[in-house]
């Protein structure tokens, strides 16, 4: 067996912190013996949690941390002044070797900022995106960037591409994945200016497999693998993408529980529609991965529960064992000392 990916977790970050988080971290120790999990936090808030639960204790250990970044605190003074809160002390055990991956569902800002002033970039890397797994009817397609670079130049959307492209063929398994930009049509002459200038580099790059513009239309119909955009347009997708499945699921819900037919209905295709159902829970799919760092960092919603703290725990096995973060330093550095 491999070596065990040490992960350590913000067990004070997000709306249900600490108890979902710890609840999560347990599952994932208990799910799969190939992680190890770091929790960052208050002993005094954690400890009671755990006191009562069958666990391996070798595999989850606290990680004392007494000071914790609320979501509107200013996120550079927050990482700097906040030495010992439950994300700087997480995202230094990267940078010190003591963790492969950090996941929180805390600060956003303060997750970001960490990883670029604690964790690093990649030499070569210009800017770090999110990354976040979103359903289709073909399976998932990669959305890069979705929330971390709302003002972004071509040169970035092209390394987005690039970094999208390894983590999907290596970590999904995904072999020559397909790789759109966002636009408002197909033709190369629509779009607004960044898209206009982006095209032509991203035909070019032959590392990749450019297939072109995608309409946000068909985003949920998978002719995409790994689509490209600024941080702006990605998060307004991201989150419009959320709420319609959210409400889809309500209203299926709801229709089927209207009357005595529809409940007898409802009970012959409970199987089928659950599985269906299931693929429109963004919880399955974990966080969304800050890619172009040192070390990996995933970022979860402020409102995840166990099942997604869980998911998320357990992607950064697959990004370490796949060494995501090397691929990338193997395949950018080389072309930025050329240039």
């Amino acid at each position: 067996m491999s070596e065990r990916t040490r992960v350590a977790v913000d067990a004070m970050g997000g709306d249900h912190a600490p108890g979902e988080i710890v609840r999560g971290a347990l599952d994932a120790v208990r799910e799969n013996d190939r992680v190890e999990v770091y929790l960052t936090g208050q002993p005094e808030l954690i400890q009671p949690l755990l006191r009562h639960e069958d666990y391996p204790k070798d595999r989850l250990i606290v990680v004392p941390a007494s000071e914790v970044i609320a979501t509107g605190d200013p996120p550079v003074q927050s990482v700097r002044r906040k030495k010992d809160s439950s994300i700087v002390v997480g995202q230094k055990m990267i940078r010190e070797g003591k963790a492969d991956a950090f996941v929180s569902a805390g600060s956003t800002g303060a997750v970001l900022v960490g990883g670029q002033l604690l964790v690093g970039r990649i030499r070569g890397v210009e800017r770090t995106p999110l990354a976040s797994l979103i359903p289709t009817t073909k399976g998932f397609s990669l959305l890069v960037d979705c929330g971390a670079n709302v003002d972004a130049r071509s040169s970035h959307l092209v390394q987005f591409a690039r970094m999208g492209s390894i983590y999907m063929e290596h970590a999904i398994g995904v072999k020559r994945p397909r790789v759109a930009i966002v636009n408002i049509g197909l033709e190369e002459e629509k779009g607004n200016a960044l898209v206009k200038e982006t095209i032509p580099l991203l035909k070019a790059c032959r590392d990749i497999n450019f297939i072109g513009s995608i309409e946000a239309r068909e985003i949920p119909h998978g002719y995409a693998d790994v689509i490209v955009c600024e941080a702006f347009t990605g998060n307004v997708i991201l989150k419009l993408y959320e709420g319609t499945s959210s409400a889809l699921i309500g209203m299926i819900k709801q229709g089927m529980m209207s009357d005595l037919r529809s409940k007898i209905g409802a009970l012959l295709v409970k199987p089928g529609l659950k599985r269906t159902l299931k693929k429109l829970d963004a919880t399955e799919y974990g966080g969304a991965p800050m890619l172009g760092l040192n070390g990996l960092v995933v970022k979860t919603h402020g409102s995840a529960k166990a099942k997604e703290v869980k998911n998320s725990i357990l992607q950064c096995i697959t990004f370490q064992e796949q060494n995501i973060a090397g691929r990338i330093r193997q395949t950018l550095t080389p072309l930025e000392s050329e240039s």
